[in-house]
């Protein structure tokens, strides 16, 4: 499952900080324009071990975690699902809803995060934004945790904790935002066929 907490991710964007709390309408607004995402990424998992690769997103509903080797692995959600693909393992992929994840949050088509019991921490830490949410209906499936920045709003980090407590951030590099990606990439039936 250590490729599973590759969905408890944290974006780290160019800012230039900011001076107040941003509102809960501001960074629902911004997700919501938030289309697409390009970045490579290192990964931090619970264990302290730390893989690269790349990420990929498009709202909604759509993401892919493609590791570098020795790794070889790839994560999608796609179709209300997410797959785990280990390169190293004849295995078909392992795969459960993606209504499991609290990163079905950032994913839904349209992000509300005024919306009833779903943020359950709004703070300002000095330097940034920070809110603490997850799925009303199921709690206990975890949560996640953003953190924003002003002066354009960016999206700095986000971590999510599963249902078990475990903690995994995935730390972005120069990311691209709003681009053309092929809805094929995120296809999890296309990438079993690849892995046959």
């Amino acid at each position: 499952m250590k490729f599973a907490l590759a969905l408890t991710a944290s974006i780290i964007l160019p800012s230039s900080g900011m001076a107040e709390k941003l509102s809960l309408t501001e960074l629902s607004g911004f997700l919501n324009d938030m289309k697409t995402i390009s970045s490579d990424f290192t990964q931090i998992s619970e264990d302290g071990s730390v893989q690269t690769g790349r990420l990929l997103i498009k709202r909604p509903g759509k993401m892919r975690f493609e590791y570098n080797p020795p790794e070889k692995a790839v994560v999608l959600a796609s179709n209300n699902a997410v797959a785990i693909f280990d390169g190293r393992s004849n295995m078909p992929p392992e795969t459960y809803p993606l209504r499991r994840t609290p990163l079905s949050i950032i994913l839904a088509r349209t992000v509300n995060l005024s919306a009833a019991n779903m943020v359950v921490g709004h703070e300002y830490d000095g330097t940034a934004t920070i809110i603490t949410a997850q799925d009303p209906k199921s709690p206990e499936h975890g949560y996640i945790q953003l953190k924003f920045t002003a002066d354009p709003v960016e999206l700095r980090q986000w971590v999510i904790t599963d249902g078990a407590g475990s903690r995994t951030t995935v730390i972005l590099g120069a990311s691209r935002r709003n681009i053309e990606l092929s809805n094929s990439i995120f296809s999890i039936e296309r990438q079993t066929g690849l892995d046959n």
